[in-house]
Formats: structure tokens, sequence, C-alpha cells
């Protein structure tokens, strides 16, 4: 495993660096690593690295929403309002439409297996994103309209919503009953989540003022709270459940208003962290790449992936209809919710896993929407954030 770790770490890095060196976003790079060092090329990855692979994914995950919540402005969110909430649910909602009206035709499967990839694909990629919109609020970029702010929030609620759906298809697939109650999940889940992590916040506010500790060790004991969480609520097997990463990133915000100068330290390493965890995510998604399955389906699962994306971008449009944002910051909010990675490396798997007979083409296109939306994604905010925004005044 130790081997692994480095080639990880050593060659994610290094390939990283590279990409940004002609341009193109390092996220590229470290793709590329682990599609080159993965199980399905190289084959270098010891397989106990490959089993814990999620739960590498996750810690990552975490730590950039904890990051994004220590630096997001909810009052800024409370001004936008209709918009912020829309933003949760109606692009997914326009994307599974697209995919619902594309694959059976192009693809030739059923009404209900295209709701599954539907599902799979619709989530926006919380890892892509928010390190970005981060960027953009600590450089003020977007500032005056919030629309880091709008875009963060939609992109950590969204997949909520689509991975509840995703899996009430995937009961109604293997003939379950329709539960009422996994539709009413979401948006408890979502409000429980909210609530939960304010609590926390707040309760590590009233302690980080009472009993003196360096920044380090309060890392560690979020961290930890935040390990606790998502235990807790991948254990729950009752109807109702709560949002654990939504409840990570309400810690952040809550403690943000309760202790600002705490927050704004504990963000720089929080920050740090992310530069190594950055790389495992990356690199780990990749090695969940197997290119032998990009052949079999070709060109039409890529015009299916752009067609639905393009029923997204404006379910996007739709949502920013009546705000005060002018074209140019109405198409970088358009391009910056595309990118898709951890959500479809995460599930993209499982109707394979199950033995569903679209389970290999769910597969085929969940791997293709990472490979050509994550890097284009993050390239289209990258190079046009500076062109399309304005920069908040000192």
């Amino acid at each position: 495993m130790l081997l692994s770790i480095a080639a990880i770490l050593l060659v994610g890095s290094t390939l990283g660096w590279v990409c940004k060196k002609i341009k193109l976003p390092a996220l590229v790079g470290m793709l590329l690593t682990g599609i080159i060092l993965g199980p399905y090329v190289f084959n270098i990855f010891d397989a106990s690295i490959l089993a814990i692979s999620a739960d590498i994914r996750k810690i990552a995950l975490i730590i950039i929403l904890t990051r994004a919540g220590l630096s997001l402005d909810v009052s800024g969110l409370k001004k936008i309002g209709r918009p912020a909430v829309m933003m949760c649910f109606v692009p997914a909602t326009f994307e599974l439409i697209g995919m619902l009206a594309l694959a059976p035709k192009l693809l030739g499967i059923s009404l209900l297996e295209a709701a599954v990839m539907g599902a799979v694909l619709a989530a926006v990629s919380p890892a892509v994103v928010v390190p970005r919109m981060v960027k953009l609020i600590e450089e003020g970029y977007g500032e005056e309209k919030n629309i880091p702010q709008l875009i963060l929030a939609g992109a950590s609620v969204d997949d909520v919503y689509v991975i509840v759906l995703f899996t009430t298809f995937i009961g109604m697939i293997q003939g379950a009953e329709i539960s009422v109650m996994s539709f009413v999940n979401i948006p408890i889940s979502i409000v429980l989540g909210i609530g939960i992590g304010l609590l926390t916040g707040r309760l590590l506010a009233f302690f980080f003022g009472k009993v003196h500790l360096r920044d380090t060790v309060k890392i560690l004991i979020m961290l930890s709270i935040s390990f606790v969480l998502v235990a807790v609520e991948d254990m729950l097997t009752t109807a109702i459940t709560f949002s654990a990463l939504i409840a990570i990133m309400f810690t952040g915000v809550s403690l943000q208003k309760y202790r600002n100068e705490v927050s704004k330290r504990l963000s720089q390493k929080y920050n740090k962290l992310w530069v190594g965890a950055e790389v495992f995510l990356f690199v780990l998604v990749g090695a969940t790449v197997n290119i032998s399955y990009l052949g079999k389906v070709g060109v039409t699962a890529i015009f299916v992936i752009l067609g639905a994306l393009i029923f997204r971008m404006l379910g996007v449009f739709v949502c920013l209809l009546g705000t005060n944002l002018n074209k140019k910051e109405r198409l970088f909010s358009m391009m910056a919710y595309t990118p898709k990675a951890t959500v479809q490396a995460a599930i993209g798997g499982i109707p394979l896993s199950l033995g569903l007979a679209c389970g290999d083409v769910v597969l085929t296109v969940a791997v293709l929407a990472i490979v050509i939306t994550a890097p284009l994604g993050a390239f289209a905010i990258d190079s046009t954030y500076k062109k399309l925004l304005d920069r908040k005044k000192e």
C-alpha cells in the first residue's frame, strides 16, 4: 500500500503540475494518473488501496465541503432566495428529463433504465465545483451578486436529491414498490442536515471559546466529528435520514458565524489539507475508469451526455430567470454547473454489480461523463471567470 500511496502523490502531483503548465486543469493530470496506473491499464496500485478507495474519496470530499462551509456567506445566500433553492434540484431534474428523451432512442434502453442512467449522471461534482467557487470567493469574483455562493450551495445539495432518486429508480427496476417516503425524505434529509450542522458548529464554537487548543487539534476534532456524521448516516436504516455531507458543510457555516476569526484560520488549514486530498480524490476516481468499456457505445453515448448537459444548462437558465445577473454571469453559471466526477464514480457501477441488464451501458456512460465533463467543466471555470464575472471592489 505504501508504494501505491507514493505513486498516487508523486505521479498525480507531477502530471497535475504538467497540465497546469500547458493551461489545463491539474485534475486532468490526476485523472490520467489514476487511469494509467489503475487496475484497467498497468495495474500498479495495490488491491488494499483500491479496497478503501471509496472511503478515501469521501474523506477528500469532507475536507473540501468543510472548507466551503467556512467560506460560505449565508447572508449573501439569503439575499439570492428563490434561485438558490431552485439550483438544488431544477438543473438535475432537467438533465434527467433530457436523459429520458434521448437515451431510449439513441442507446436502445427502456425508460426506466434511462431514469437510472439519468440519476447517475444528474449530480454535479462538488469535488470539481466547490474548490473553484471557494477560490472565486477568496479572489472576489462574482461576489457582488453572490454567484459563487449560489453555485456552491446548489452543488452541495443536488447530490442528495439525485442519490435519493437513484435509490428509488433502482428499487423500481428490481420490482420494489414506489415508496412515497423516499421522496418525502429528500427535503427532510436536507433540512435535518442543515439543522444538525448548525447545531454542531454552535457547540464547537462554544467549546473552542472555553477550551484553548491549537488549531491543528481543532482540525482533528472537526474531522473526527465529520467522520462520525457520515458513519451515522450510513448506519441509519430508518425511513427518515439526514444528509451528513450537508451537515458537515453547515458545521463550517455555523462556526464561521460564532467564531469568525477561528474559522478563518481553520479555513487556511483545510486549504493545505486539500492539496493532498485533491490528488488522492481524482487519482482514485481515475482508477475507477475502465477504458475497455469506452468503445462499446462510442460516439452515441457522447451525444447522449452532451444532449443531457444542454438540458441541464437550460435548467440553470430557468433558475436564474428574474435575477439581476447579466448574460455573461448567466453563461458562467450554466458552464460551472456541468462537471461530474465523484457521484458518478461512487454509484456508476452499482447497476452492473446488481446484475441489471443496463448495468454495462450505465457504467460506460458514467465513465465517459467523468472523462469528458470533469476536465472540460474545470477548464471552462478556470479560463472564463475573470472574463465573465466582475471583481468585488475593495
